[in-house]
């Protein structure tokens, strides 16, 4: 599989490189095509954590960890990646034949912070596709969000499925 190192506040070093690549290297079994992931690994006090991000043919995998150790938590964020496959594998396979890669792109917003008054820090702008409730749902739990926004396939309008406290999942259907 290919793949994209990132480090933030961590030198990435080769042995961690060659580490990724192998624990990455054994979700090739689940792939035809070999996708290329983008692994961030960031460090905070004493806190390592590894953001893994998949692009599939239209559906994006991603999963995080954290813990003290940056080996335990690639070991955990490819358990739970697998996990994640395992569990979808036959609607990916399904559904992942002819949808494109969703491009995503992240603009910072710079504003001075006033009287500790919460502030738009980030703006996050993608591509939407048309899909189905499930498929949007599924995309969610894929992507480990509360809430995913897509465009409804049987309405044409933009939704939003979101997980409810009671465990269930809501859709919200906004009319103009």
């Amino acid at each position: 599989m290919k793949y994209q190192i990132r480090g933030k506040n961590i030198q990435v070093t080769s042995a961690i490189k060659e580490y990724v690549g192998k624990r990455l290297g054994k979700l090739d079994k689940y792939f035809e095509a070999s996708p290329e992931a983008v692994v961030t690994l960031i460090v905070t006090r004493e806190r390592q954590r590894i953001e893994v991000t998949i692009p599939i043919e239209g559906y994006i995998l991603r999963g995080e960890e954290e813990t003290t150790d940056m080996y335990t938590s690639i070991d955990l964020v490819m358990e739970k990646l697998e996990r994640q496959i395992e569990k979808y594998k036959t609607r990916l396979i399904k559904k992942v034949k002819s949808a494109g890669v969703k491009d995503i792109a992240f603009v910072p917003l710079e504003k001075p912070v006033v009287d500790n008054e919460p502030i738009l820090v980030r703006t996050k702008r993608f591509s939407i596709k048309p899909m189905n409730i499930d498929e949007a749902i599924m995309q969610m739990n894929l992507l480990g969000h509360s809430f995913f926004v897509f465009s409804n396939s049987e309405t044409d309008e933009v939704n939003v499925v979101y997980c409810r406290n009671d465990g269930n999942y809501g859709l919200i259907d906004p009319k103009v």
